[in-house]
């Protein structure tokens, strides 16, 4: 009786660790901002390289799924990059990218830029599980990135114009948005997710609430796309180096702390998600949190038909 007391409780045991375990762990990294150059400021650039390091050595130690990088990996050179990637390299798992502001200096093509980030296009999404991982590209509609002379220049004139006379502070030129185009897509995409029962993560290079001076262009434009759907479950961002927090509709939007912006340091996290809630486990300055959840409880195959867009996804009937 004993011993098959103590197998019983071992199983017990076993089955709460499994209960445990989250069903997705990955990383989380933004503004690295490396630069072969003096401190300026508060930000230390070549330290970066350093913190990199070190985030990526946790990511493997503790088996993330995939990393997720939300922009700005190098500050002012694109020849830059190729460092910070070889030292990103040493992940052991699949890293998703985002473009930031300042990685599009002296770039002329953004293709070349995407292209150099692994990115299967500009705003793209995957899947891990029956969770789907959309990348909005918030550089889309920006004096930085190479609009002139497209009908992008046109939609960015719109969007300064509509802050201008709405009193907005977001007007900065290290700051864009995201175009038509790309929102019919985002709104597609969430539509089907809505109905599929998949839950959504969204992440941007921009922070998207509460407004500041970095937010993007046309930040509500994109929240009230968000709010209209309960498959979304939290927004990540990053520029604003400082890091915050607020909701939006019940939906938590988090900008995370910037890599670059202290001497010593760091600014990495590891996101787990339960079945109840998604704990971000933050190092260094990055904030911990933990955001209560509903998951949708109908996985569905989520068909989406062939479309001009290239979309990077780990499902194969896609």
């Amino acid at each position: 009786m004993f011993i098959a007391f103590v197998m019983c409780s071992s199983t017990l045991m076993n089955v709460s660790a499994q209960k445990n375990q989250p069903l997705i762990r990955f990383g989380l990294i933004a503004d690295i901002q490396y630069a072969d150059c003096d401190p300026a400021i508060n930000r230390f650039y070549r330290n970066s390289l350093k913190k990199t390091d070190d985030a990526v050595s946790c990511f493997n130690e503790q088996k993330v799924q995939f990393t997720i990088n939300l922009g700005d990996v190098a500050d002012r050179n694109f020849a830059e990059l190729d460092t910070v990637f070889k030292h990103l390299a040493r992940l052991e798992k699949k890293l998703y990218n985002t473009t930031g502001n300042h990685d599009y200096k002296g770039v002329t093509n953004n293709a070349i830029l995407y292209e150099k980030f692994d990115m299967p296009s500009e705003f793209y999404f995957f899947w891990e599980k029956n969770w789907i991982f959309i990348l909005l590209n918030t550089n889309e509609i920006a004096s930085y990135a190479n609009v002139a002379g497209t009908e992008k220049e046109q939609e960015l004139s719109e969007m300064r114009s509509r802050i201008k006379s709405s009193g907005g502070i977001q007007g900065a030129e290290w700051n864009g948005g995201i175009g038509a185009n790309q929102m019919k897509w985002f709104n597609d995409l969430l539509s089907k997710a809505e109905k599929s029962g998949d839950n959504v993560l969204v992440f941007s290079h921009h922070p998207l609430y509460p407004q500041t001076g970095f937010t993007a262009l046309n930040n509500m434009e994109i929240l009230e796309t968000i709010g209209r759907y309960s498959c979304v479950k939290a927004v990540f961002s990053g520029h604003h180096h400082a890091g915050g927090f607020a909701y939006y509709k019940n939906i938590p939007v988090i900008t995370v702390e910037g890599v670059v912006e202290t001497e010593n340091d760091n600014s990495f996290g590891i996101v787990k998600i339960y079945d109840d809630q998604i704990v971000l486990e933050g190092k260094g300055r990055m904030t911990s949190r933990t955001l209560k959840l509903q998951l949708n409880s109908l996985p569905g195959d989520f068909p989406i038909a062939e479309s001009s867009l290239t979309f990077h996804s780990t499902r194969k009937n896609l």
